[in-house]
């Protein structure tokens, strides 16, 4: 268990630094920026998982180790999942956008051509 555990709190550090280095790069119009910049919640959630699994795999008993690490890497993976989804969705739909008024001026803070 000491290895997993290990592995897993590496694994947490490396989710948490992909995921603060996301949220510190500067806002940007570039779609994919946007979806990286999405990931970042996600990322950290997965690294307090990862943590949290880690941590119980180092300090439990084998047996109660192992049941929690197993529950706590399928969240981690589950959520990575989930948000790299939720983050394209939002990519694709930011692409799709129009990039314009579409013609309503009405309540546009854009100017019209």
């Amino acid at each position: 268990m000491l290895i997993a555990g290990v592995l897993c709190v590496c694994a947490a550090v490396a989710a948490a630094g992909f995921g603060t280095w996301s949220l510190s790069r500067g806002r940007t119009a570039d779609t994919m920026q946007l979806a990286l910049r999405a990931m970042a919640p996600t990322q950290l959630a997965a690294a307090v998982m990862l943590t949290a699994g880690g941590v119980v795999a180092l300090a439990a008993a084998r047996h109660t180790a192992l049941v929690v690490l197993i529950v706590c890497v399928a969240g981690a993976l589950g959520t990575l999942a989930t948000g790299s989804w939720q983050s394209a969705r939002f990519a694709l739909a930011q692409a799709a956008a129009p990039a314009g008024c579409g013609g309503n001026c009405v309540g546009c803070t854009q100017s019209c051509d």
